[in-house]
C-alpha cells in the first residue's frame, strides 16, 4: 500500500458524473492515511459532498484539517490567480483586480485559462511537498479531458510570457508518471465503461498522461452459500433455527436473492467488457448501502481499496 501510494505524487480522480468519483477520492485519502502518507485533496468544483463524508466544514481556498494526515482545499481559478499574483510581487494589482471585478475577465482572456490556473497551483503544490499524496478531484469525465489537455492547448496559443512557462510547467508535471497519474472510476454499467475506455484513451494519447488502476464502484458482493434464491429453502432452514418466517417473507426473500443475483451477472459481464477494451489494472469497490457516505462507510472502502490495492 504504502509503495502504491508513492508511485506518484498527484493522483487525478475522474470519471463520468454519478458514478461516485468524490467517494473514491475520499476513501483513497483514508487508505494512504493508513498507509502513513500525509494526504491533501484538491477540490475543484466545489460541489462535492466531500466535507460531509468526514463531518468537517465546508471547504474554502486555504487548507481544512477532515482529520489527521487529511487536509483538503478547494481552488478556484479566480483565487489561484490572486495567489499567483501576489506570490510573483503584484499585491497590488491583485487587489485592484479583486475590487474592480476584472478578476474573471483576465481568467478567461486566453481560453483554457482557468484549467491552467488550477493546474498551475496543484503543481505549486507538488513542488512545495507539503503533502506526500496530493489526490485531485477532477471534473466529469467530459470537462476532464479538456481540464488535462488546457495546458498543450496554450502552448499552441501562447508563444511567450508567463503564460506560456505556466502551461510548460504543468505539461511537464502531469506527463511525468512518476509526478502524475490519472485513476478513472466507473460503474458496472454499459454506459459508464463505455465512457471510461474512451476517456481512457483520449486522456492517454491526446493529454499523454499516464493512467492507474480503473476503479470500478459499486459492485455487488456475493451473496453468503447459506443465503438461497428458493422460497421452500429459506422456510426450512427457518424452522431448523427455530424461526418464523412466513411464506410472504420467505417469497420476498428469495425474489431478492435471485434479483442481486441477477444484477451480479449483469455487472460481471461488463467488468470482463471492460478488462476485454481497458487493459488497465481493475480496482473493485463494494456497493455500500447507505443513503448518505459518512467515515464509516469510508473504512468500508478504505478496506476494498487496500485488498485491491494488495492484488494488483
Amino acid at each position: 500500500m504504502a509503495e502504491f501510494c508513492s508511485t506518484s505524487r498527484v493522483v487525478i480522480v475522474a470519471g463520468k458524473g454519478g458514478v461516485g468519483k468524490t467517494t473514491v477520492t475520499a476513501a483513497l485519502a483514508v487508505t494512504a492515511m493508513r498507509a502513513g502518507r500525509s494526504v491533501l485533496i484538491v477540490e475543484v468544483e466545489g460541489k462535492s459532498g466531500l466535507p460531509s463524508m468526514f463531518d468537517a466544514p465546508a471547504l474554502g481556498y486555504e487548507e481544512v484539517d477532515l482529520e489527521v494526515g487529511v487536509r483538503a482545499r478547494f481552488l478556484t481559478p479566480d483565487a489561484a490567480l490572486v495567489d499567483y499574483l501576489v506570490t510573483h510581487g503584484m499585491k497590488r494589482i491583485s487587489k485592484r483586480l479583486a475590487a474592480s471585478g476584472a478578476l474573471d475577465v483576465v481568467a478567461t482572456a486566453v481560453p483554457g485559462m482557468k484549467d491552467i490556473l488550477v493546474l498551475g497551483k496543484v503543481k505549486s503544490i507538488e513542488e512545495s511537498r507539503s503533502a506526500d499524496l496530493v489526490i485531485v478531484d477532477a471534473p466529469a469525465a467530459g470537462h476532464a479531458v479538456s481540464f488535462l489537455l488546457s495546458a498543450r492547448g496554450l502552448l499552441d496559443a501562447v508563444r511567450v510570457g508567463p503564460v506560456r512557462k505556466q502551461a510548460q510547467d504543468v505539461v511537464r508535471l502531469i506527463s511525468d508518471p512518476k509526478r502524475c497519474q490519472v485513476m478513472l472510476v466507473t460503474l458496472a454499467e454499459e454506459t459508464p465503461v463505455s465512457e471510461v475506455v474512451d476517456t481512457a484513451f483520449a486522456i492517454e494519447d491526446r493529454a499523454g498522461v499516464a493512467l492507474g488502476p480503473v476503479v470500478i464502484n459499486g459492485c455487488f458482493a456475493p451473496l453468503p452459500v447459506a443465503v438461497s434464491a428458493n422460497a421452500t429453502a429459506i422456510l426450512d432452514d427457518a424452522r431448523a433455527c427455530d424461526r418464523f418466517v412466513s411464506q410472504r417473507e420467505a417469497d420476498d426473500l428469495a425474489h431478492a436473492a435471485a434479483f442481486l443475483e441477477e444484477r451480479r451477472a449483469l455487472q460481471h459481464e461488463q467488468i470482463q467488457r471492460l478488462r476485454e477494451r481497458l487493459p488497465l489494472p481493475q480496482i473493485e469497490l463494494p456497493f455500500v448501502f447507505n443513503p448518505d457516505i459518512t467515515r464509516p462507510q469510508l473504512d468500508t472502502l478504505a478496506d476494498a481499496f487496500a485488498r485491491g490495492i494488495e492484488q494488483l
